[in-house]
Order: structure tokens, then C-alpha cells, then sequence
């Protein structure tokens, strides 16, 4: 459904996205995720056809993003961080509006459905200025569904969201993706990402791993040790200054410490804590989550590139 190669974006002279090449099967939900700056917004900004890419070339839904901006723009739904919705309208009234916008036929029937997939139906009489921010997303998510896209691009969709409104939101999501669509997200959220069945990891405008959630933590080559004791802090000092970690930040109130292959293992991380006054360290192997991995790959990235 997307194939980009070599897409890159600049301005003037900043390089916001620097030869990027993907491809996002039918049916399946790919996130791509960085910081703010690395380049995600610009990517779907370019996919939507919404700025000229500066080289390279991308096809949606087999259209040309370039010569052929009209069959593209009909096989999308497209939602900003900001979606234009009308605060003086009700949700009823907004859907109205896009369905007009949209030419939809049918919009009442097609609204109905809508608005008992969010559970949004109590609140078709509620101006959308007096919208909760969960349920502002959910009412702009169901706008950009109104012409049926076949694939289905969101900004960080759920940023500001409260946790019980995200959830909903990837239930809706989910219901969607098992009735045929394609999406492609971008988010801040590492957690988030696991919900997605593959994952861009963007940084400084490049594309630096894509794969599963599960295959981009199983492929980091440094294992991941967490270490619980009354004085991180200390700890965290004392293990930098350890032969063969690579590094060791705090994750909560534990600590995540990154080791190079060969290095030490928990018990020797344990030990070497002790031998210097931290007697109650506890230390284990632990899977790293997407946080580590993209913190882990970044710092990799720095490396060799100071190198």
C-alpha cells in the first residue's frame, strides 16, 4: 500500500527527511516513531501529498504522490495533531459538514455506524468545543473516516490523550485493521508502538531500523540487566564507570544498564556493586522494552558516526 525510496525532504538548508525507503503492506499498522524534529510528520505530510518531496519517489495505494495527487488524496483519510473541527457544531453537525465536504452518499447510515463504534452516539447533540480531548480524537478520527480511505494516516493521534481514552482509541483501531485497513501512525510513545505490527525508528531525518516490536528488541546486540537498590543514583555512577557497560540509566525507580557483548553478567553487576558499598542491589535479565531499544540504537547511531 506504501512504497517510498530514497524520499528525502529539505529546507533550504536543513535536511528534515534524508533518503527514507519503506514499504507498509495491506492490513497492517506501522508506526513510525522518533522525538520531536526527527522527521515523522514531514514523511506523512510528503505520503499524503501535502509537500513535494525534494527527491526520491513514493507510491500510495499505487498512485504516484507527485503526478498523481488526486488518486491519492481519494484513498486517503488523513488526521493532523490538529484537526479542523468546528467548536460551534455539534458532533453531528461536523460529520455533516466532512460528509459534505467528502460528497459521501449515504452519510446518515454511514454516521450511525460511526457513532456506535466510538460509543460516541450520547453525544451527538454536544457542541465540539465541550468535547473532552478523547473525545475530540474520536470525532476526528471518524470525519477522516467518512469516505471509506483505504488506508488511514495519523498524526501522533492520541498526544495529550488520557491513558483511558487511548486505549479506546487503539480498540477502535484494531476493529478497523480486522475490517481491511491499512494504517500508518506516527507517535512519541514507545508504549504505543507496541501496539503496532512494525516499527520505523526515526532519528535526525533518517530511517535508522524498522521491524516488530519483538524483533527490534531481540536483535539489540548489548543485553539489558535491571538493577533495583535504595540509591540508583549511586549506582547509576558507579556502573558507568564499569568495563563493559555501554550505559546505565534510570527507567523509574530501577535501572536499566546496557552491556556489551562479552561483558559482565547480573551476578558480576551485583557483586561489583557490592564490592563498593551498595549491598543491596538486586540485579536481572530482563527483555528491554521499545524505549530501551530506540535510546540504545540512538546512542549506537552517535558511535559510529563519531567514529
Amino acid at each position: 500500500m506504501i512504497e517510498v525510496r530514497g524520499l528525502t525532504k529539505k529546507f533550504g538548508a536543513v535536511t528534515a527527511v534524508d533518503g527514507l525507503t519503506l514499504r507498509v503492506e495491506r492490513g497492517e499498522v506501522f508506526g513510525l516513531v522518533g522525538p520531536d524534529g526527527a522527521g515523522k510528520t514531514t514523511v506523512m505530510r510528503m505520503l499524503c501529498t501535502l509537500v513535494a518531496p525534494t527527491s526520491g519517489e513514493a507510491r500510495v495505494a499505487g498512485f504516484d504522490v507527485t503526478r498523481e495527487v488526486d488518486q491519492v488524496k481519494d484513498r486517503i483519510g488523513y488526521m493532523a495533531q490538529r484537526f479542523g473541527l468546528y467548536g460551534d457544531l455539534t458532533v453531528a453537525e461536523n460529520m455533516r459538514f466532512y460528509a459534505d465536504l467528502f460528497g459521501v452518499e449515504g452519510e446518515a447510515a454511514l454516521t450511525e455506524q460511526l457513532l456506535e463504534m466510538t460509543r460516541m452516539a450520547p453525544f451527538r447533540d454536544r457542541y465540539a468545543a465541550q468535547l473532552s480531548g478523547g473525545m475530540k480524537q474520536k470525532l476526528a478520527l471518524m470525519c477522516t473516516l467518512l469516505h471509506k480511505p483505504e488506508i488511514l494516516f495519523l498524526d501522533e493521534p492520541t498526544n495529550g490523550v488520557d491513558p483511558v481514552s487511548r486505549r479506546d482509541f487503539w480498540v477502535i483501531l484494531r476493529r478497523l485493521v480486522d475490517g481491511g485497513l491499512t494504517v500508518f501512525l506516527t507517535t512519541a510513545y514507545l508504549d504505543e508502538a507496541e501496539r503496532c505490527g512494525r516499527v520505523g525508528l526515526m532519528h535526525g531525518g533518517r530511517l535508522i531500523r524498522v521491524d516488530t516490536p519483538a524483533g527490534l528488541k531481540q536483535a539489540l546486540p548489548e543485553a539489558c540487566i535491571e538493577v533495583r537498590c535504595g540509591d540508583p543514583r549511586a549506582a547509576r555512577a558507579l556502573l558507568r564507570g564499569m568495563d563493559g557497560i555501554a550505559s546505565a540509566d534510570l527507567t523509574g525507580s530501577a535501572l536499566h544498564v546496557f552491556v556489551r557483548p562479552g561483558g559482565p553478567d547480573e551476578e558480576a553487576v551485583r557483586a561489583y556493586l557490592a564490592g563498593r558499598g551498595i549491598s543491596d542491589a538486586q540485579a536481572r535479565r530482563i527483555l528491554p522494552s521499545l524505549e530501551d531499544v530506540f535510546i540504545a540504537t540512538i546512542r549506537g547511531e552517535a558511535a559510529v558516526h563519531a567514529g
